[in-house]
């Protein structure tokens, strides 16, 4: 396996924030992670990047203990957190230029770096977009740059907390092909957190469905869809009939499908009491 999390816990004081979370995941690998909110998503993405400690357990990335962040792990954020004064093409190779980079580097290495932010411009449609600024660039451009950044120093396993939640539709769509073209290209294992259903389903070779209070997993699903994926392929039975099931089983370990049935019967007391 990749990555290892082996009956691992969190505690945030008195507050269980994982509770036996134990998941393998394998090289190359698209997983998706989706449930109600504070089942704990971030918490375990933010685990496996090394910004968090776990309190109990075992983290593994080929066998190996995380113990902080790492050169095999890099993580995209909502927020795309570009430096506003670089420009674009500064902003991608960023991470080439800190001291634990740039420490014994040959003349051959800056230029096969200074190749490698090329290629992802052009990976990523920014070219054109490189002597930018990111107060320049729309939502799903600077998210681009986010990525081909994160990109940057060929990391093995790309980390994702809702990197398109903030995006319309119709972006979301051309980014949701982009991070598959990307994942095709890049053989880059990804672990990626989304409150999107549809988005897991689309993007997922596995959906991995977690409950709140106190966090963890409540269960696993395959996803009955082949490796290229397609827009059409939202429309497809198999496709509706997982997503119903997600949802389904989303409310009712939110506990948010005895809300709604609470709210029914309320209703229908209200229209007894006052009949039209």
């Amino acid at each position: 396996m990749k990555i290892e999390c082996k009956n691992v816990w969190k505690y945030f004081g008195q507050t269980t924030a994982l509770q036996d979370v134990s998941l393998g995941i394998a090289d190359n690998e698209f997983i998706t992670l989706v449930g109600a909110s504070g089942c704990g998503k971030s918490t375990l993405l933010r685990t496996l990047a090394g910004l968090e400690t776990h309190s109990k357990g075992d983290v593994l990335v080929e066998g190996k203990a995380i113990t902080g962040p790492g050169q095999d792990r890099a993580m995209v954020f909502q927020h795309y957190s570009l430096y506003p004064w670089l420009r674009v093409s500064e902003n991608i190779r960023f991470c080439r230029q800190l001291g634990a980079q740039t420490h014994n580097r040959s003349s051959a290495d800056v230029e096969a770096a200074s190749g490698r932010a090329d290629a992802l411009l052009r990976l990523m449609g920014l070219t054109a977009s490189a002597q930018a600024y990111p107060n320049q660039l729309s939502g799903g451009m600077q998210q681009r740059v986010a990525i081909a950044r994160a990109l940057m120093g060929k990391p093995q396993i790309l980390l994702m907390d809702e990197p398109f939640g903030a995006l319309d539709a119709q972006t979301r769509e051309v980014m949701h092909d982009l991070i598959l073209h990307v994942h095709r290209l890049e053989r880059t294992t990804i672990v990626f957190v989304t409150h999107d259903v549809e988005e897991a389903i689309y993007l997922g070779h596995r959906v991995v469905l977690m409950a709140p209070r106190p966090g963890r997993i409540d269960s696993i699903y395959d996803v009955p869809l082949p490796a290229r994926r397609e827009q059409d392929m939202k429309l497809a039975p198999e496709f509706l009939r997982l997503k119903r099931q997600l949802l389904d089983r989303i409310r009712e370990t939110s506990g948010m499908k005895t809300d709604l049935d609470q709210l029914q019967r309320l209703t229908q007391v209200a229209e007894e009491r006052n009949p039209v």
